[in-house]
């Protein structure tokens, strides 16, 4: 195991999945515009769902790449995890609208592990992860997230504990 690089691809995910939900909570309605625009797949259900929104993808993005330069790592890593995490989450989003789950229903798995496993494989080259690494980041994101979510729900920072 690449222990420094593993934890650098950790933290990277984290930020990437964590900046739409501070972002969220720091803003509240502004700039909360849905990626889907409203807009309704031929199910009748959304695209996406509301809270799925340009904020969040942006601030993702923003953040991913800010936390990179601050590992010493090089900004396009950042860049491309913050993309294939919001990527992985907007397809599980699809997939659970698909479904017939709400917005913001939970789905443990579906909801970590697209939004995980995408950037742990994506950035894996850029940061001399094995196979190993990368299943671990993605068991750590998972593990962590269920975590972290019931402590941000109870500091009002999530609306839900999932």
């Amino acid at each position: 195991m690449h222990w420094d690089r593993l934890t650098d691809a950790i933290i990277l995910i984290a930020v990437a999945n964590g900046a739409p939900v501070i972002a969220s909570w720091l803003l509240g309605q502004v700039a909360s515009q849905p990626i889907d625009l409203g807009l309704r797949w031929r199910d009748g259900r959304p695209i996406l769902g509301a809270t799925k929104t340009f904020r969040g993808l942006i601030c993702a993005l923003a953040a991913t790449v800010i936390a990179a330069v601050a590992l010493k790592l090089n900004w396009q890593v950042g860049l491309a995890v913050g993309a294939t995490a919001m990527g992985g989450d907007l397809l599980s989003s699809f997939i659970k609208r698909r479904l017939g789950l709400e917005t913001s229903a939970r789905a443990t798995g579906l909801d970590q592990i697209p939004e995980s496993l995408i950037p742990a494989l994506l950035c894996a080259r850029d940061l001399d992860l094995d196979w190993l690494d990368v299943a671990t980041a993605t068991v750590a994101f998972v593990i962590g997230e269920l975590i972290l979510s019931k402590i941000l729900y109870r500091l009002h920072i999530r609306k839900r504990p999932y």
